[in-house]
């Protein structure tokens, strides 16, 4: 079973940021040469990066597609996502390099044409991203940038998607991104036992390399890594050796 390592890159105007917990107000700077920092991740053998277009998940437009382009050109396989709207936005991404295409708030508000989406484009070409909240009992979907709070939730509509074709599934738990609090381990726990035919990527709050190994044992087949990497928590070539 293939378990990926996959280091994530922020992107907002053109420079590599974290929010914490999806709050734009509460915003720290990393650099401003997210392709010299791809670059050094696959140097560092990573076989996949995450990107996310922070101004175009708020926006609704993809606001960083020169950015996305220069990153894809390094030769790593990037999935890629924020402000994906239409079917349009899908080929535009395609069209700059991105090899899968990462749907969160149209996923949550229009299932219906993203799963026309994986019959057109494959299984293997989107990432269902699906960023939770717990409530009370119930897993709640906020979407735009984690700033609307969506009807279904979580129980409701990834067991739709691995109905309808998806491969790919990426979880959030919100209140743990940018956190360093480790992996929500029950969440990605339930999600494997209840969907094992989807490859659930892991992400928001890793700390360690115990996590990493954490999320693999409960069964996830990926994990996503932030800021542990950008403030050196630990190494990427010491993750990947996870």
């Amino acid at each position: 079973m293939n378990f990926d390592v996959i280091p994530a890159i922020d992107l907002r105007e053109g420079r590599v940021v974290r929010l914490r917990q999806g709050d734009y107000a509460q915003q720290t700077i990393y650099g401003s040469d997210p392709a010299e920092l791809a670059r050094r991740y696959l140097r560092a053998g990573a076989r996949w990066l995450h990107l996310v277009d922070l101004d175009g998940a708020r926006s609704g437009d993809l606001e960083n597609l020169s950015t996305i382009r220069a990153i894809a050109a390094e030769g790593i396989q990037v999935q890629a996502g924020g402000g994906v709207r239409t079917e349009d936005d899908l080929r535009r991404l395609f069209d700059v390099g991105v090899d899968r295409v990462v749907v969160g708030s149209v996923a949550i508000r229009e299932p219906e044409q993203v799963a026309r989406w994986l019959d057109t484009h494959g299984s293997e070409r989107i990432t269902i991203a699906l960023d939770t909240r717990r409530v009370g009992e119930d897993w709640l979907l906020p979407s735009a940038g984690w700033t609307a709070v969506e009807a279904r939730t979580l129980d409701e509509l990834a067991p739709w998607y691995a109905a309808h074709g998806a491969r790919h599934l990426l979880c959030t738990d919100i209140d743990r991104d940018g956190m360093l609090a480790g992996f929500n381990l029950d969440l990605y726990r339930h999600l494997a036992d209840t969907l094992p035919q989807l490859a659930v990527q892991a992400s928001g709050g890793v700390r360690s390399l115990a996590d990493i190994r954490a999320a693999r044992d409960v069964g996830a087949r990926g994990v996503i890594l932030g800021r542990a990497l950008l403030e050196g928590r630990f190494t990427l070539e010491e993750a990947l050796a996870c």
